[in-house]
């Protein structure tokens, strides 16, 4: 058994570890940093960019309409999940081809809600 001492927001805890199996000696592999999550963004056959949810919630207001010219980072629109209000920033420049989804509407993760071309 291993004692350790952790301190987690200023305060100290005694920590008791106890080893179950030993592992291979292999060295850990270093894992990136942690990003916060973006659209999953890919060319379509179209040859538009699909902007898809980047979180299930509801559509709580579409801020632009199709044919709208819109640069890399402009909030295109609101979904509201647990109370909170997480905008979708455009991932590209480009104009506003097609909008899927409309005000007040539930959308899953993942789900297509815009192309930009």
């Amino acid at each position: 058994m291993k004692i350790y001492k952790i301190k987690v927001n200023g305060k100290t805890y005694r920590v008791e570890l106890e080893s179950i199996e030993e592992v291979s000696s292999e060295p850990i592999k270093e894992v990136g940093e942690v990003k916060k999550s973006e659209p999953v963004v890919s060319t379509s056959s179209t040859g538009g960019t699909p902007v898809l949810a980047p979180i299930q919630g509801n559509v709580l207001d579409v801020k632009v309409s199709v044919g709208k010219q819109v640069k890399k980072g402009d909030c295109l629109l609101i979904i509201e999940a647990m109370k909170l209000e997480n905008e979708v920033l455009a991932p590209v420049d480009g104009v506003v081809s097609e909008i899927i989804v409309t005000k007040g509407k539930t959308v899953t993760n993942k789900e297509l809600l815009l192309t930009i071309k």
